[in-house]
């Protein structure tokens, strides 16, 4: 099966979305299918790489966004998916590349929608008047365009399930196990961030409103307020940076920026002794579970689907800063190897290879699990498997 996936608002710093692109589609090679990813950039590309063959089209830049790109020529892009001839199409975007579904019925190829994130939630975040209202309506237009609508929690479907959508599908992602690990652990790292005395907190994430990092920040704040010798490190970048560091300038606070090595990431988040994950409108939280796979509890904002994922082997507080720092305090209550081991055994319940199968499931390339010794297939749009087109050489 060849399955064409495409994205926009993916860049090198969007590590959650790029993350669950790689990932399942170096899963859909592994499972002998042919994974085609379309996202925007500087210049054209086509090239292999371990997730299949990557298009890049030249995109504008939108301005305020920290370097997002949007394939916006729709003429551009059907013609390059009409030549593709895809089996399925992933989509992972439902706004600026929903009309994608449309493409897809006119064509007769079966289509997916990711919807990783809470439109809802994004709207209120942007300010939107009667974000409810208008969410549902597109929502709605959404789901009429796709065969199937795929979200990764209950908390992402809740959205689409109060509208009685039937073609909703929930498929948590997952963690790299491996490269996510207690063993990651490292006390040189913790040196460069915190003295021995001191709690080291750790905020993983994109610097943008949707994720509070100004929450992270002053739940430090709070910390110190009650004698507590917090320090944060901050491994991300983006368009708040500069409101952070005056927010933070009379706090223990470390911006290390983007980290583009991800081992390096995984050492600091298991070198730390809590993460903190603020984001109200998050529907997963890739950072956060990759946290639990390092043996670090976290803490989140109850207002987001991080209570879904990470269990009891976090806490989840309002979104206020002395919320957090409480939930911090609890944590450290917990005796560390207790908490530790409760962490990474909630990470091993997200394995990549589930999530690959439960796309592709969703995409009708797997049967469901059998019940009762019987096995179910989904039923789905036909579909004709296609050779593979010739590439070009890069």
């Amino acid at each position: 099966m060849r399955i064409v996936r495409l994205a926009n608002f993916v860049t090198t710093h969007t590590g959650g979305l790029r993350t669950a692109l790689r990932n399942l589609g170096e899963g859909y090679l592994r499972a002998g299918h042919e994974a085609i990813l379309i996202v925007p950039g500087r210049e054209r590309s086509d090239i292999e790489t371990s997730q299949g063959r990557v298009i890049t089209l030249p995109s504008s830049p939108l301005p305020r966004t920290g370097g997002y790109r949007v394939m916006a020529r729709r003429s551009e892009l059907t013609r390059l998916l009409d030549s593709l001839e895809p089996d399925r199409i992933e989509v992972s975007d439902r706004a600026t590349l929903r009309w994608t579904g449309g493409w897809a019925r006119g064509a007769g190829v079966g289509s997916l929608m990711v919807s990783h994130e809470s439109l809802a939630g994004l709207l209120g975040v942007w300010g939107m008047p009667k974000r409810d209202q208008l969410a549902d309506r597109l929502n709605l237009r959404t789901a009429e365009h796709f065969d199937t609508i795929v979200c990764t929690t209950g908390f992402a479907a809740a959205e689409f399930r109060r509208l009685g959508v039937p073609n909703l599908v929930e498929v948590p992602l997952g963690v790299d196990l491996d490269e996510f690990h207690p063993s990651r652990r490292d006390p040189a790292i913790r040196a460069r961030y915190a003295r021995p005395d001191e709690l080291l907190v750790a905020f993983c994430s994109r610097l943008s409103a949707a994720k509070r990092p100004e929450l992270a920040v002053d739940a430090i704040a709070a910390l110190r307020n009650a004698k507590v010798p917090a320090v944060l490190a901050v491994a991300g970048d983006g368009t708040r940076r500069a409101a952070l560091a005056y927010r933070a300038a009379r706090l223990p606070v470390r911006f290390a920026g983007h980290i583009a090595d991800r081992s390096a990431v995984a050492a600091l988040m298991a070198s730390a002794d809590v993460v903190v994950s603020p984001g109200p409108v998050e529907t997963f939280g890739l950072a956060a579970l990759e946290a639990l796979a390092c043996g670090t509890p976290v803490v989140v904002n109850r207002s987001s689907a991080l209570p879904e994922v990470v269990g009891d082997a976090g806490v989840a507080v309002a979104g206020t800063p002395e919320a957090f720092a409480e939930g911090v305090r609890t944590l450290m209550e917990r005796p560390e190897a207790e908490r530790r081991a409760a962490a990474r055994s909630r990470a091993e319940g997200f394995g990549w290879q589930r999530a690959v199968d439960g796309f592709l499931r969703a995409h009708g390339a797997l049967p469901e699990p059998a019940a009762a010794g019987v096995a179910i297939t989904r039923p789905r749009p036909e579909t004709v498997l296609r050779p593979s087109v010739p590439r070009p050489t890069t």
